[in-house]
């Protein structure tokens, strides 16, 4: 971390600590649109496999969400979800193997996100757009999920029609929303527990939901898909420990992969992951 990121979460985390003791409300209302706000939109190179394929675009909730169509049409549908911060051109190196393996492929950045419009977005918002991409495009026989992609896609199926023949990839899943929340205060050097319940108050409010609700391991007790679960042991963003309590469970439609040494983000460009990937779907 550089000096001013440094210097940038200070002033972040003075202004959350005095809002807190003015106003633990605001103080909750700034910390929760802070941590749906992805840091920059994806500005890198668009890749061959997407700017050979039909673009698509749909608006939800007045937001413009954009992405490809590769390989239309084909029986076998594949959509891929990419995480926090990130663009479904960062997932070029899935979209070409399924499509040698005649599959269609569907891929789009998700609100606040690369091409698409918006700020900021929830768990919520992105299993919204899921459920429209599905009823747009779809159906979807199998899908690829990275870190916060992963939740917004197992609270979409949990509304969704599938069966145990829906294959689901999960890499690196961003398991407990609960986690996510006290990491992200550890980040920014709050311990006040009072932000913390304000939090959790605004996303009741916002859902009818308690933030434990939120969770991979609550619902995939739901989910009749085929599951192969990807995970690293090094992994600082989406922790080990949450997949493990999943993987005590032993929910009988989920394969784990435990890995080593590839962290949050090198995990989904491993050539062994994108090839166990691709043979699973």
């Amino acid at each position: 971390m550089n000096v001013q990121q440094k210097l940038a979460l200070g002033m972040i985390r003075t202004k959350l600590n005095l809002l807190t003791i003015i106003d633990s409300r605001k103080a909750g209302e700034e910390a929760f649109k802070l941590f749906c706000t992805p840091v920059g939109k994806y500005t890198g190179i668009e890749h061959d496999v997407f700017k050979n394929a039909e673009a698509l675009q749909f608006s939800i909730d007045g937001k413009m969400v954009k992405g490809y169509r590769c390989n239309h049409p084909r029986p076998h549908k594949v959509l891929i979800l990419h995480g926090f911060s990130s663009s479904c051109h960062n997932f070029q190196s899935y979209a070409e193997p399924l499509i040698r393996k005649d599959y269609e492929v569907l891929a789009f950045d998700a609100p606040a996100h690369g091409a698409s419009e918006g700020t900021t977005i929830n768990a919520i918002e992105y299993s919204q757009m899921i459920k429209k991409v599905i009823a747009l495009y779809g159906p979807v026989h199998g899908f690829i999920a990275h870190s916060f992609g992963g939740i917004a896609l197992c609270l979409a199926l949990e509304e969704l029609p599938h069966d145990e023949n829906t294959k689901v990839v999960l890499i690196a899943p961003a398991t407990e929303t609960s986690t996510a929340l006290e990491n992200a205060l550890r980040f920014v050097g709050i311990k006040n527990p009072a932000l913390r319940k304000s939090l959790d108050d605004i996303i009741f409010k916002m859902s009818g939901k308690e933030t434990t609700w939120f969770s991979i391991r609550r619902a995939v007790k739901n989910l009749k898909a085929y599951i192969l679960w990807i995970h690293d042991e090094d992994d600082d963003v989406t922790p080990l420990s949450d997949a493990l309590k999943v993987k005590q469970d032993a929910p009988p439609n989920v394969q784990f992969d435990i890995t080593k040494g590839l962290g949050h983000r090198r995990i989904y460009r491993d050539d062994t992951v994108i090839s166990k990937t691709i043979k699973f779907l």
